[in-house]
């Protein structure tokens, strides 16, 4: 029997991957391992489901079953990769099976970073990365008026404005002095607070949370200054950390994600990756954009022709309706300034915020040195 590609990792990335081989060639053997029970779903709803109404099983395209048949590929849930051995080219799986692999594709995901806290409730906070994740998420929504989120960045500023929905107004944490500091400038920035604090979230920006205690049902933050808050729920959204222990322990060079090369291929031969967890020749690009032209340029090498990605402008949508937002970052680490270019914009004057139904536009470039 001849050996599969072997795709580990049932999100976006893997089943996408699986989706373009299969375009390009009907019948190479495909399998994929997954560490839940391996539904199609868009990760991007996630942090917008409340407000269309969405439960977690709701948000099910097709289950695992059904991507098995549409991908003539074994999926096999529920399973944990215990090792990669690259030079026998097989992986082993809990349980004491082996899988053999003609190529194997890491699309492992990331993990989310956990903040240093103290206090006898830490282990408490809830973050929300998967659907399952999601699910435990919204059940504890029930009777919760006060949600704490510990993160200004795109995710915790999406699920602020997706909390609003269910008639919360959040509390944004962050250390930083404007939400979306890793895209946007001040201006912006302070632009874009003003809109999401008409609509009602509450931001405390240049705080972060120390700590997190029970108080009856409820939760006493403790914050950088020195005050404390109560919230109902804490959710942290500071972030994802790519998984990379499996490949470093099989290993693979590794840095901030697996490392590869434009062709998406690690530092042992026949062993790829993409998505959150992978280095694409010193980018780690965790969006949607991104990951979809990482696999399309994969299934084109896995069927016999060679393909470097390539990036066309990859703009990120931040899913927020109270001011909705796109946001196309420079480089980390490429030197310049940002520029506020259009004619007579006040970006950063809160009271420029327009009501609903008008439409205000505004420029800004990032110019390189």
């Amino acid at each position: 029997m001849t050996a599969p590609i072997l795709i580990l990792g049932t999100g976006l990335a893997g089943y996408n991957l699986a989706r373009e081989i299969r375009k390009l060639d009907k019948s190479v053997p495909l399998a994929l391992v997954s560490r839940d029970d391996a539904p199609f779903y868009s990760k991007p709803m996630l942090s917008n489901a409340l407000a269309g109404g969405k439960s977690a099983a709701a948000l099910v395209m097709k289950t695992a079953e059904r991507m098995a048949e549409e991908l003539d590929a074994r999926i096999l849930p529920r399973r944990q990769v215990m090792a990669i051995d690259t030079a026998a080219r097989q992986v082993s799986l809990d349980g004491g099976e082996v899988l053999p692999y003609r190529d194997l594709v890491l699309a492992l995901g990331a993990d989310p970073i956990r903040l240093p806290l103290d206090g006898d409730a830490a282990a408490e906070v809830l973050s929300v990365n998967d659907l399952d994740d999601f699910a435990r998420f919204s059940a504890r929504l029930d009777g919760a008026r006060r949600v704490a989120i510990l993160g200004g960045g795109l995710i915790g500023c999406e699920f602020a404005n997706d909390l609003l929905a269910r008639g919360i107004a959040p509390t944004v944490f962050d250390p930083s002095p404007w939400p979306l500091g890793r895209l946007l400038p001040a201006e912006a920035g302070a632009f874009f607070q003003a809109g999401l604090e008409a609509a009602g979230v509450v931001f405390r920006m240049g705080t972060s949370a120390t700590g997190v205690d029970r108080q009856g049902a409820a939760y006493r933050l403790r914050l950088s200054d020195g005050g404390v808050a109560e919230a109902d729920l804490v959710l942290s959204a500071v972030g994802l950390r790519p998984r990379i222990a499996l490949a470093e322990a099989a290993g693979l060079k590794v840095g901030r994600g697996v490392v590869t090369d434009r062709q998406l291929m690690s530092s042992a031969q026949g062993v790829f990756a993409i998505g959150d967890c992978a280095e694409v020749a010193g980018l780690s690009l965790p969006f949607v954009m991104p990951i979809m032209q990482q696999v399309r340029a994969l299934a084109r090498t896995l069927t016999g022709t060679p393909t470097a990605v390539s990036y066309p402008a990859m703009p990120v949508l931040v899913k927020t309706p109270a001011l909705p937002t796109v946001v196309a970052p420079p480089p980390a680490g490429v030197a310049g300034e940002w520029a506020c270019v259009a004619p007579g914009c006040r970006c950063a004057t809160p009271d420029r915020v327009k009501p609903r139904g008008e439409v205000r536009i505004g420029i800004l470039m990032f110019s390189t040195s």
